[in-house]
This record gives C-alpha cells, structure tokens and sequence, in this order.
C-alpha cells in the first residue's frame, strides 16, 4: 500500500519491481468529497500525478497510461479540473519523448469504487427518493473488464501524447 505524494515510494516499487509501465488510476474521484477537500485532491490527482511521470522519464520507462474521466472536458467541478490538469502534465511532459505518454477517459465504470449505481440501487431498496443534481443529467455506463482492456489497449497502442476518448455509445438519462 503506498501514496502516489510520495516520491521515494513509488521509485523504490519501480526499482524493485522492474516496471516499464505505469497504469496510473490513483485518483480522487468523488467529486462531492473533492469539492469538500481540494487542497487534500489537488495534491493526490495533480502532484500524485506530476510524482508518477516525472518518475516515469527518470527510469525510462516504455509506458504511462493515465486514467481520466469524461469530466475533464471543460470541467465544471475540482475533480475534473486536478484531472484536466493530470492530462496537461503528461502532454507536456511528453514532449521529451523517452516514455509514450497517453491518457484514456473514461465515463462511469459499473462496479467501480465511486460508481453511482450501488447508490442508486440502495436508494431504489429503500423506495426512493434517488438522488439527482439536476433532472437532464446524463451519463455514460461501462463495465470494469470493458474498461481494463481499454486501458491495456491504449498502452499497446504507437501512437504518443494522446488522449483516448473511448465511444461508449449513447448517454443514459439518469433519471429514465
């Protein structure tokens, strides 16, 4: 167990281990924890991240597959900005061309840890009401093994320096 804050860390897990890619997921991705704990989520998604690739460069490794969401696009809340500013990072820093940098965003992922689904299930047991932010809302849904190929996918892939967006189809309203 480790804290991607922690530089030392993570370089001795990459010596020890040998590793020549980073899958990096390590997040704060509640975005109504991040709202309430910015500084705490600016340094886990946006210094965790910076510690990561820059780590990543040092030991040359082949691989960093940074694990973003849909809500860095124009982010409208702080978890998708620390996000936004993840995928900034490793844009920039692969410029430098040792490490193939590429991040992949996700929609939400069924079953994940901060999946809205188990919420809305207890809330559906418990006969309502669910909790919406606003009637409209609308998400995209996919399963946790669609998206660990994914991800696998986008490290295997040529191509540097890119964002994957994944077409996971048609948004859901939530409220339906």
């Amino acid at each position: 167990l480790g804290n991607i804050c922690n530089r030392s860390q993570i370089e001795n897990v990459i010596k020890k281990y040998e590793i020549n890619t980073i899958y990096h997921a390590a997040a704060f991705k509640h975005v109504p924890m991040v709202e309430k704990n910015i500084v705490e989520a600016f340094q886990n998604n946006v210094i965790g991240t910076l510690n990561c690739a820059e780590l990543a460069l040092k030991f040359k490794l082949d691989n960093f597959v940074l694990i973003s969401t849909d809500k860095a696009v124009r982010p409208k809340s702080y978890m998708g900005a620390t996000k936004r500013l993840s995928e900034i990072i490793i844009q920039n820093l692969s410029e430098k061309n040792i490490t193939k940098f590429t991040a992949v965003r996700f929609g939400n992922v069924l079953g994940s840890s901060g999946s809205v689904i188990p919420l809305f299930e207890k809330q559906i047991s418990e006969k309502g009401p669910i909790t919406l932010t606003h009637q409209e809302m609308t998400r995209y849904f996919m399963t946790v093994e669609e998206a660990a190929q994914l991800v696998i996918q986008a490290a295997a892939l040529k191509e540097k320096n890119k964002i994957f967006v994944l077409d996971m189809g048609k948004p859901i309203k939530i409220l339906n």
